[in-house]
């Protein structure tokens, strides 16, 4: 008797997190993995500045869908079969234990994304999977609305029986025609998690400096966020932006990157609070330079450019702050437009927002609802995540949940 052939179609943490999940609950099946690259895992790799940012320590799944602008309620039940606790005792099972750091994210104890890289090589090996490099899939064959075989680039034909798809996103819609010819529906990818290009911004020459908190909307919306902001030489970074970019995906391509961001770099100082402390300091520090005298925990660079644009000279003292100039200041504050044009994807970790429609999929097992045996996990799926360690935990979920029921 011919053993069960699986395949897995991509070899990045969704793909090899499937394949394992496959092979455990099919030990006398042949399971492969086929990627079009030459090597594997390497958005895994290079993830958390090559830390690999495996998950987030939120313990409560009805709170950890919350942080998912698109898939989140499509998750949560499947958070009840393999969930954040899942995840940190499945690698401390391999022998690699995971660290929360002060944010909530969680890494690897040894700082090195590899450790993670190679425990999924090292799992998928033991368990005999089959990782198959530079092959690239042209075509899905099913007949009876069953799963038959894939046909290679090569024009090759493997038999299968079940296919677990986890090629993450594509920035073009073309790039998911494979998929279409399945019967399924993609939703129009836009990127995710970006930053913002701010060319007028003027803050550049003080890029590096960064706050634990503001707040950023987008003018004329309900978009707001809020986080650490950091400013950089082209605009505006850190987890204030990219969850922004994130929330508003779809609205932001629609303006096509081109809108007014407006910050408030104290909100947790409300504007009543902000006279009362200039007028406390009028009357406790007269005589101190406004300029070399920052307030609110701000960094002095930027408290510094903040009176340089409320035309606050260096020689100005807290006792001849007249109204127009605290105004001006207060307006800097809590009341910075921005005009962005563009944006950077953050890093080289690019996310896209889109891809298959989860009407489709069974939402217990991941299958298909048209096709037996063709299954999806990862972020090929109409699924994201702010940034965080939220996006891999959505990978290793689904890969888990396919897996299991291939």
């Amino acid at each position: 008797m011919n053993k069960k052939q699986i395949i897995v179609i991509g070899g990045g943490a969704a793909g090899f997190f499937g394949a394992i999940s496959a092979a455990e609950n099919n030990p006398d099946a042949k399971v492969i993995i086929l990627e079009k690259n030459r090597t594997v895992l390497n958005k895994v790799r290079i993830s958390g500045g090559g830390r690999c940012n495996v998950t987030h320590a939120c313990f409560d799944n009805k709170q950890l869908a919350k942080f998912y602008p698109r898939g989140g309620s499509f998750l949560r039940p499947l958070f009840n079969k393999f969930n954040v606790q899942n995840t940190v005792q499945w690698f401390e099972n391999q022998g690699v234990e995971l660290k929360k750091e002060s944010d909530g994210r969680m890494f690897p104890v040894t700082d090195n994304s590899e450790t993670i890289a190679q425990c999924l090589e090292q799992k998928a090996k033991k368990l005999g999977v089959s990782v198959m490099t530079s092959f690239c899939v042209r075509k899905i064959n099913f007949e009876s609305n069953k799963i038959t075989s894939l046909e290679i680039l090569s024009g090759e034909t493997l038999p299968a029986d079940s296919i677990l798809v986890t090629t993450g996103g594509n920035p073009n819609i073309t790039g998911y025609q494979w998929i279409m010819d399945t019967g399924h529906s993609i939703i129009s990818p836009v990127p995710s998690l970006f930053t913002f290009n701010v060319p007028t911004s003027h803050f550049h020459d003080l890029a590096g400096v960064s706050v634990q908190k503001a707040s950023v909307k987008v003018a004329g919306k309900k978009l707001i966020q809020d986080g650490a902001l950091l400013v950089t030489h082209w605009g505006f970074s850190a987890p204030a932006v990219l969850k922004l970019s994130a929330w508003g995906a779809r609205e932001l391509a629609e303006l096509l990157y081109d809108f007014t961001a407006v910050i408030n770099w104290i909100p947790d100082v409300s504007e009543n609070k902000i006279k009362q402390t200039f007028e406390e300091i009028k009357k406790t520090n007269p005589k101190k330079l406004i300029q070399s005298n920052q307030q609110f925990e701000l960094p002095s660079r930027l408290w510094k450019r903040f009176c340089e644009l409320s035309e606050i000279d260096e020689n100005l003292r807290w006792i001849d702050l007249t109204i127009k100039h605290s105004n001006k200041l207060i307006e800097n504050l809590i009341n910075s437009s921005q005009k962005v044009q563009g944006k950077t994807t953050f890093k080289e970790e690019f996310v896209t927002c889109g891809g298959i429609d989860l009407s489709e999929i069974n939402p217990e097992t991941l299958e298909s609802k048209f096709i037996k045996g063709l299954f999806f996990a990862g972020e090929v799926l109409d699924i994201d995540a702010v940034t965080g360690g939220y996006n891999f935990q959505a990978a290793w979920t689904t890969g888990y949940v396919a897996g299991r029921n291939m």
